[in-house]
């Protein structure tokens, strides 16, 4: 079992940047993938990025350049660092875990956080 807690999130402007950050517990973090999903209102959830156990991160092609996915298994941290902010990023950011095999969808994740909010205005 893991639990995960999002922070980070905020209101900025665009061109402004935010860092998010989901904490893990619970056992053997290190096998786990971790990944970032956005859902704005009345969209589906998509895909942001993830993160292997060896550390190598894979990106949507609408925030490539822009977001770097990053992890402290020593601290059980996953950080989702997001630059270059565009009103289109607003969304709730949630963090996601699985063991083993990166995936890009959702419903392969076994594990949720509550999530946090961005909203970059204009």
């Amino acid at each position: 079992q893991v639990q995960l807690v999002e922070s980070g999130g905020g209101l900025v402007q665009a061109g402004d940047s935010l860092r998010l950050s989901c904490a893990a517990s619970g056992r053997a973090f290190t096998i786990y993938v971790m990944a970032w999903f956005r859902q704005a209102p009345g969209k589906e959830r998509e895909f942001v990025a993830h993160i292997n156990n060896f550390g190598g991160g894979t990106y949507a092609d609408s925030v490539k350049g822009r977001f770097t996915i990053s992890r402290d298994n020593a601290k059980n941290t996953v950080l989702l660092q997001m630059n270059s902010l565009k009103p289109e990023d607003t969304a709730k950011y949630y963090c996601a875990a699985r063991p083993y095999g990166s995936r890009t969808t959702g419903t392969e994740y076994d594990y949720w956080g509550q999530g946090t909010q961005v909203t970059v205005s204009s």
